[in-house]
């Protein structure tokens, strides 16, 4: 009896110092209805463009650090210089790459968001073996051809076109045939039907009911998934017949990198699962910065100009129809400049998350093990502390990038976990700018200069414009 009793005692006292540790050390902020949290209420916000301020709010009201629930899981917001380094710096036993269940479930858990430790470094060190600048330079010429064409095929003859659908198309059709060596047709269809199913699920709430798009974002993975197995079952018979080379396409290279390395082999699930990340980050990032190039050039005709003529000197510096190279893209500086202003007023990528694997001390506040972190990158891109007059478009803020403080510009993240894609992106936006700039004169249709995001940025109305081929101005 006396042990029940104390027993009986010891449970209140328990449940308050329980209480007291965490609320006296979790950040400010609710949790809110459970699975749902706040996420209905981001996305809301970020298909309505009113993402940044939603979370501005929440800093006036909570400060930099505060808890939420997202996607199912307790998050804790972060935001500043500060968190930005933090997300990027601190050591793989603290805090994990860390997505929300929709991304997990349709994308595959041996992708490179996902892997920590040694399996992401195996798996980004293979990724990067195609992706580095020294390999790149060959395909340079190849997105060139791809570029003329699209332009052939969806441009000239026009009078207006709407660009954020097209750019879609033109970085879908690169990725097929320099990452995957699937050319025009059936297959190609295919694949970009299923794709953008898929992209639709990945921000997703996971209810997983016949009518949501996190259901027909998981059948359109596994038809991906099956898609991309017989791809790699094609490859590989080519490599066993030495009919093919590891230089031919994203998969034979890391298929080769396999054969090559058996103690650091890179398993067919991992190539599967990042083929699809590759294709959804080439896809989208390029597509979403040169849609947006074209909007800010076409509203700030001394930029437009500035880009015009350091692409005419390109032009004039080589014979006609002979296809661009890696040098010709070096001398694309301002225009690059131009494309990392763009990158910085509107990031294709909204932010991210890690999970936290051990209780974490972070500006005073306890983040407990297990629960998500949640970072965005508008938060410094738009801080008048790092870059003055922020709502002003000045390319010239990158003529020396030395110049920014660390980790305060991070449309590509930072540190060992910055996008291995960034140069395969640079690539096709000089490529396709210079097209577009040398051959055509454009402007928009419509004053609707507002845009969403599903969860990448769509201008209105996908951003129609008026264009005339240079000849006939």
């Amino acid at each position: 009896m006396s042990t029940l009793l104390i027993f009986f005692l010891l449970i209140p006292i328990l449940f308050l110092l329980t209480r007291r540790r965490y609320s006296r050390k979790l950040p400010p902020g609710s949790l809110g209805i459970p699975i749902i949290g706040q996420s209905l209420g981001l996305l809301r916000a970020m298909r309505a463009n009113t993402a940044e301020q939603w979370l501005e709010q929440r800093i006036r009201k909570y400060g930099p650090i505060s808890k939420l629930s997202l996607f199912g899981t307790p998050t804790v917001f972060i935001s500043g210089p500060a968190a930005n380094r933090f997300i990027f710096t601190t050591d793989e036993s603290t805090i994990a790459n860390q997505q929300t269940k929709s991304l997990r479930m349709i994308l595959g858990d041996r992708c490179l968001l996902i892997l920590t430790g040694e399996d992401h470094k195996r798996v980004r060190g293979a990724l990067v073996s195609f992706l580095k600048p020294e390999s790149l330079k060959k395909y340079v010429g190849k997105i060139d051809e791809e570029v003329k064409k699209h332009l052939e095929l969806h441009w000239h003859g026009k009078e207006q076109v709407t660009v954020l659908p097209l750019m879609k198309i033109l970085t879908f059709n690169i990725i097929c045939s320099l990452l995957f060596g699937v050319e025009q047709g059936a297959r190609r269809d295919q694949f970009l039907n299923s794709f953008q199913e898929l992209i639709e699920g990945v921000w997703s709430i996971p209810v997983n009911l016949p009518f949501t798009r996190y259901n027909r974002g998981l059948r359109a993975s596994r038809s991906v998934q099956n898609m991309v197995k017989d791809l790699i079952r094609e490859k590989r018979m080519k490599l066993e017949q030495k009919i093919a080379s590891p230089h031919d396409d994203l998969i034979t290279c890391l298929l080769s990198i396999r054969d090559l390395n058996k103690e650091e082999a890179i398993t067919e699930k991992e190539i599967v699962d990042n083929v699809m990340l590759v294709m959804i980050a080439g896809h989208d990032t390029s597509s979403v910065l040169i849609t947006f190039m074209m909007r800010l050039l076409a509203n700030d005709p001394t930029v437009f100009a500035a880009v015009l003529e350091e692409q005419e000197e390109v032009a004039k510096s080589k014979p006609m129809g002979e296809l661009l190279t890696w040098e010709d893209l070096a001398k694309m500086k301002y225009t690059w400049r131009v494309a990392l202003e763009t990158l910085r007023n509107v990031s294709p990528i909204f932010g991210g998350f890690r999970k936290a694997l051990r209780d974490i001390e972070f500006g005073g506040f306890l983040i407990p093990k297990g629960w998500q972190i949640f970072w965005v990158t508008h938060m410094t891109h738009m801080d008048d502390s790092i870059f003055p007059d922020p709502s002003k478009f000045d390319p010239n803020r990158f003529e020396n990038q030395a110049s920014i403080p660390p980790y305060c510009y991070i449309p590509f993240g930072g540190g060992p976990h910055i996008c291995p894609g960034y140069e395969f992106t640079r690539i096709e936006t000089l490529v396709t700018i210079h097209y577009l700039i040398t051959q055509f004169s454009w402007k928009l249709l419509g004053a609707d200069t507002s845009f969403s995001r599903d969860p990448m940025p769509i201008p209105a109305k996908g951003l129609p414009i008026q264009i005339a081929p240079k000849q006939l101005l």
